[in-house]
């Protein structure tokens, strides 16, 4: 990795970072790569791919199975991983994060785990129109398997969550308020601690989608006052194939396993077996051992950045993309309420999202088009899919300009 500025300095020395990040050298169809589809993958700095290696070329074994040298080295090195991403989130135990294959596998294991076996006829399940399919669907089935309904709070136009009509549905009946963090189509940041101190008041515990977040700011689970907090790996500049549950110890000890096999076990007879403690009993199977060490070393490497210097940088980032992209006549944002994320998903009037896409690709420019995993909410904006710019701190003024050029040469050839 190369050398970083201090964390007093005010801003991101953009070079040295972006030389962290091998992708962002190559060409793409002649043309130096503009990654602006971070809200999809993040790319991943040399530390992480580091480490990853150095786990199968130096301490390849499974973990907490073995007493010898490289099994002690793995489990030394993947628990690790644990204590940094608790420290993280500010999480009151190691043993509250659960490692998982992504922000969909946590949210099914609390459907499953948590929610199946208290759901009953009758009770409810509130989610927003701004959810990722992988906050519904896992919702939807539990609904259906056990007779409970999911109720759905409303956005303005703007893309923001109507509280007072939020709070209504949060009668006797709710089990559970589930919502994201962040949109990762609209980059609203929804005011999860006052929501969640609504649904405290009224009994109901909370699950936050926080995929969208944990990239772009600090994250202290503790002071939303939520019960269970999902994220993702890969969007924080990880391995794919990995991701966390942050839940309350107590919650996590009332929960029966989602998965069994190995290592989730505490003892194993043909009458019955026992559970192992949390957060292990979540864990059946060999894990992605090399995908968590290389998810620690993000973590190390979003600390030595700055999570308030990385936020700083894509608010500049997001202001700059706002006012190029608006001189492109027929350019429509959806997502204008204040504070988002670094997100602009965006219609060119006469234009499909995915010749967009095709078209800025070809000079070299990387969005996203389609739905981006939000059919209701496209539903809601009466459209079938948008083009969608997401930003990192690596990106770039004259990445931002690029995609506005380009866009300004798409909308004429598609005209």
């Amino acid at each position: 990795m190369s050398a970083l500025p201090s964390q007093t300095d005010a801003v991101l020395d953009v070079e040295r970072v972006r030389a962290d990040f091998p992708v962002l050298s190559r060409l793409v169809h002649g043309r130096p790569l503009a990654y602006l589809d971070n809200a999809n993958t993040a790319q991943r700095p040399r530390a992480v791919i580091d480490a990853v290696v150095s786990y199968y070329t130096e301490h390849n074994a499974n973990v907490a199975r073995a007493v010898h040298a490289l099994g002690a080295e793995a489990t030394a090195l993947y628990e690790g991983a644990r204590d940094k991403l608790a420290r993280l989130v500010n999480a009151a135990s190691r043993d509250e994060i659960v490692f998982t294959s992504g922000t969909t596998m946590a949210i099914n294991l609390v459907a499953y785990a948590w929610a199946m076996p208290r759901l009953r006829q009758g009770d409810a399940i509130v989610v927003t129109t701004m959810e990722h399919h992988a906050n519904i669907v896992p919702w939807q089935i539990a609904c259906e398997r056990t007779g409970a309904t999911l109720k759905v709070a409303p956005i303005s136009p703007a893309g923001e969550l109507l509280l007072d009509e939020l709070f209504a549905l949060l009668t006797p009946e709710v089990r559970l308020l589930a919502l994201t963090h962040v949109s990762n189509a609209l980059g609203t940041v929804n005011p999860v601690a006052v929501i969640a101190a609504e649904a405290r008041r009224r009994g109901i515990p909370v699950l936050v989608d926080g995929s969208q977040a944990v990239p772009h700011m600090a994250v202290d689970v503790q002071a939303l006052g939520v019960d269970f907090y999902a994220f993702t790996g890969h969007k924080m500049f990880g391995p794919t194939g990995t991701g966390v549950l942050w839940a309350r110890r107590a919650i996590l000890e009332s929960m029966p396993p989602f998965l069994g096999g190995g290592e989730m076990i505490r003892t194993v007879r043909f009458e019955r077996s026992t559970w192992a403690d949390p957060p292990h009993r979540f864990e059946a199977g060999t894990p992605n051992i090399a995908g968590f060490i290389g998810l620690g070393a993000a973590v190390d490497y979003i600390g030595s950045l700055g999570i308030e210097r990385i936020a700083a940088r894509e608010r500049d980032l997001l202001a700059h993309a706002h006012a190029r992209l608006a001189e492109v006549p027929g350019l429509r944002i959806l997502g204008t309420v204040p504070g988002k994320a670094p997100v602009v998903s965006f219609l060119v009037e006469g234009a499909h999202a995915h010749d967009l896409a095709t078209l800025v690709d070809a000079e070299g420019v990387a969005v996203r088009s389609g739905h981006h995993c939000a059919h209701p909410l496209m539903q809601f904006y009466g459209v079938a899919a948008t083009a969608r710019a997401s930003l990192a701190f690596y990106n770039t003024h004259a990445e931002i300009d690029r995609l506005a050029d380009a866009l300004q040469r798409a909308r004429r050839m598609l005209a």
